[in-house]
């Protein structure tokens, strides 16, 4: 019998292409989260909604170990750091760090937990399916990069420009880094898929609300092929 993949989303449209289509769902409220258990394509896997920022996600990560998830995935969207990136791009998780952390006064890197890791890396096989699956899309640009994760949203040109120079980021969201952290303290491997919503420029906030259904939607159809590689 396959492994149990969990797949987590941030938000409804985030994980809505991934619910609909799975065969024998159940549904089970779990504290704060509702998680649907199911087959994607062949595959045993629990999908649920985190809700936004660093702790809900961490909270969903820990339940989802808990409940037997041999794997995590992150599907959603984000906003571009790399220049280069344009809506409905897809980054896939070379590794994730937490731009809003700051104890450099402590002599620390900035985004670096004391103790730990200044980045935690995605697993190697999880990387490669990934990415070769988000290839695989006919015109649609696929990179691997490093996921900056934080409470903020971003929608300043100076705050991205900060993020390129500073820790070299590719795309900028609210939740990866949380789980990342988790996987890394659980050692269960993870990746994270995300597909450029706006340029978290000024106009971030109305690029996100036209596009992130389009983006969503594509981040979803690498996490199926993903399934169908494992």
């Amino acid at each position: 019998m396959a492994d149990l993949t969990g797949v987590i989303g941030a938000m409804p449209e985030e994980l809505a292409a991934l619910l609909e289509p799975l065969s024998r769902p159940s549904r089970k409220q779990e504290g704060a989260f509702i998680l649907t258990r199911g087959r994607l394509d062949g595959h045993p896997v629990l999908v649920a909604q985190c809700g936004i920022g660093k702790v809900n996600a961490a909270a969903l990560t820990t339940l989802l170990i808990l409940k037997g998830a041999k794997r995590l995935i992150f599907t959603g969207v984000a906003g571009a750091v790399d220049p280069g990136l344009a809506v409905g791009d897809l980054v896939i998780s070379r590794d994730a760090v937490q731009h809003d952390l700051d104890v450099t006064a402590l002599g620390y890197a900035i985004g670096q937990v004391p103790g730990e890791a200044m980045s935690w890396p995605a697993d190697p096989y999880l990387q490669a399916i990934a990415l070769e699956a988000a290839q695989s899309r006919p015109g649609v640009k696929a990179v691997l990069g490093r996921i900056a994760s934080g409470d903020q949203f971003v929608a300043s040109a100076e705050r991205v420009r900060w993020l390129r120079e500073s820790l070299q980021a590719t795309c900028v969201e609210m939740e990866g880094a949380a789980m990342a952290q988790v996987c890394a303290k659980w050692e269960v491997p993870f990746v994270i898929i995300r597909s450029i919503s706006d340029t978290a420029d000024h106009s971030a906030g109305t690029d996100f609300r036209e596009f992130t259904p389009l983006a969503a939607e594509r981040a979803v159809q690498v996490v199926r092929q993903i399934l169908r590689r494992l």
